[in-house]
């Protein structure tokens, strides 16, 4: 089977001076691996063609035969790794927490153990006709996060 922590060195050495950064590497029992990459700049074919290149050229396929994937991590995949939340600041996510409860909002800010994210709310003041729309902040611990993704808006 293949070494995971030595292609994880390899996908790093191949990603190094770049602003791509690794999601996931899974490693199937019958060698089948998959290499997940994000980047602040966006992902092409070329970026991942010269990974998998440099995997080839580490892992010899007569010593041990692999099927390899080397993709984007994709717009609509579930955040896996701190880097995607820095990536995504400023746009609007939506988050399940581990209770259930699903939360839409604006990531404002990233911190090492929670992030925040601003969720319109409609607020009604006292002495006002109709409520109005407030951006309430609300800070979630990334422990409390069943699932995190980027919201696409066609507006």
């Amino acid at each position: 089977m293949i070494d995971k922590a030595l292609l994880t060195k390899v996908v790093e050495e191949a990603i190094c001076n770049t602003d791509m950064f690794i999601v996931d590497i899974n490693i199937s029992n019958d060698n089948r691996i998959v290499v997940e990459l994000d980047s602040e700049t966006g992902m092409d074919i070329n970026a991942c063609a010269n990974v998998t290149r440099k995997i080839e050229a580490e892992f010899n396929r007569d010593v041990e035969d692999y099927e390899l994937e080397v993709g984007s991590a994709g717009l609509t995949s579930p955040f896996k790794v701190k880097a995607q939340y820095a990536k995504n600041l400023g746009n609007e996510i939506e988050v399940t927490t581990r209770d259930g409860r699903k939360l839409q909002g604006t990531l404002t800010n990233i911190d090492d153990n929670d992030f925040t994210i601003e969720i319109p709310t409609k607020v009604k003041h006292e002495g006002a006709k109709r409520p109005v729309i407030e951006l309430i902040p609300t800070n979630i611990e990334f422990a409390n996060v069943k699932v995190a993704r980027y919201v696409i808006n066609f507006k």
